[in-house]
């Protein structure tokens, strides 16, 4: 669904080129609990902790449980196919210019039984070149996207050729608008921490939207949007 979509992410003004950095980071927080000295908590005796661990016959049904699809999954399924798109970029902060525009396709296809889509991009983006007169480069794209059963969220991974780091976003689905919408961080520049939204949007079979924000010049701003129509 990200097809193409974090490309102009790799783009701040015209002299520079985004380095997105995936930041990954797992925050896991025990609850504390206070202990007084005269009023020490019982400690559980290994019956009572075994009966709050479950089997491992109960802990296998609930990982095969959790490896099943559902209807999240057919949702990524929608957009499955070869796509021809159509994007806009305002690179320059000046909120008048106008956007760059260029053009690309994307292929999206199932694997490992529809658990995962993996993306192929690739296209022209316009860019500067040493005399500072705008040139069009080669840009080559993947992601890998799916719905993790255990989070309860989509989850997608972007790499390109025009970084290094590998980005990963979290989203969720609107049914009554028909809209994805995701979160990630990234930085553009060492010590430069820029938070993104992403919205993708189902038109219909044959066509979708995606339109990018982030808050690299201070307060959140739509810097991007791509149309994308199925190929014939």
């Amino acid at each position: 669904m990200k097809t193409g979509t974090m490309l102009t992410g790799k783009v701040r003004g015209w002299r520079s080129v985004m380095c997105l950095v995936a930041l990954a980071t797992l925050c896991l927080a025990a609850p504390a609990f206070s202990e007084e000295k005269t009023a020490a908590a019982p400690k559980a005796d290994g019956a009572a902790a075994s009966a709050q661990k479950p089997s491992d016959e109960e802990m296998m049904k609930q990982m095969m449980a959790l490896a099943e699809l559902n209807d999240n999954h057919k949702l990524l399924a929608q957009m499955a196919g070869s796509w021809d798109y159509t994007i806009k970029m305002w690179m320059d902060p000046d909120p008048k210019a106008p956007p760059t525009e260029s053009k690309g396709t994307a292929v999206r296809k199932a694997i490992m039984d529809g658990r995962y889509f993996e993306a192929d991009v690739a296209g022209k983006i316009p860019m500067p070149g040493p005399d500072g007169k705008m040139m069009e480069m080669d840009f080559k794209g993947r992601a890998l996207e799916g719905y993790d059963n255990v989070k309860k969220k989509f989850v997608s991974t972007w790499a390109d050729n025009m970084a290094t780091g590998i980005m990963m976003s979290e989203g969720t689905y609107d049914a009554a608008t028909k809209t994805f919408t995701f979160t990630a961080e990234a930085e553009m520049m060492p010590g430069m921490p820029m938070k993104i939204r992403e919205v993708i949007k189902l038109v219909d079979n044959d066509h979708h939207t995606f339109d990018w924000y982030d808050n690299s010049r201070g307060t959140e701003a739509k810097t991007m949007e791509i149309s994308y129509t199925r190929k014939k």
